[in-house]
């Protein structure tokens, strides 16, 4: 009788699983998970690339079907494309800092490069893809255009009423500044796992 007791109160009870086996299961889980994820890093050059491509074609785009400083009206919409060159910053902010601005935006490359390694964080991904795309769209511009470089001036051609006239670059790179606002307000960390607050 105590045998039978004893083997009784050791025999797992059907449903439940023990702790050990659970924390096994969970991790076990976890890892395949995470093999099975796309790692942050192509998400953020995936981004980039999208965006730097797309931004350079428009503005190839637009540079042979567009006289300079010459509106188009698009459809019945508000939107108006009009070529300008843009010796700037985005929204044609700092005119007459061009190769200032162009060393700020290798810097700011630089800095997106040199964290993207510990990246594990989706939104910051994102951000940082969109912030790494547009800085790339823009930098083309200042070492390719006229009139020479580091001093090339940004095609520019989007305007929207109440707006200064600006590009799909700046357009990522203010969307990125607003996510890496909120991500750092909300205490995201770029190893995607919230850090606890302290009492």
């Amino acid at each position: 009788m105590a045998a039978e007791r004893s083997a009784t109160a050791t025999a797992p009870v059907p449903g439940v699983a023990s702790p050990i086996l659970t924390t096994a299961y969970l991790e076990g889980r976890a890892r395949r998970h995470a093999s099975r994820r796309i790692p942050r890093i192509v998400v953020l050059l995936g981004i980039a690339l999208l965006g730097y491509l797309v931004d350079v074609a428009t503005k190839t785009l637009v540079v042979a079907a567009l006289r300079e400083d010459e509106p188009h009206r698009v459809g019945q919409s508000a939107l108006q494309l009009r070529l300008i060159r843009n010796p700037g910053a985005a929204f044609g902010l700092g005119v007459g800092s061009t190769a200032l601005f162009t060393l700020v935006t290798v810097a700011v490359i630089a800095a997106v490069l040199r964290v993207a390694h510990g990246l594990d964080s989706l939104p910051w991904a994102v951000a940082l893809g969109m912030l790494l795309g547009g800085s790339l769209g823009n930098l083309t511009d200042r070492l390719a255009r006229a009139p020479g470089p580091f001093r090339g001036r940004v095609v520019d051609f989007v305007q929207l009423p109440g707006w200064p006239i600006f590009n799909l670059a700046d357009a990522l790179i203010c969307v990125a500044g607003v996510m890496i606002v909120m991500l750092a307000l909300n205490n995201v960390p770029l190893s995607g796992r919230r850090r606890r607050r302290r009492r």
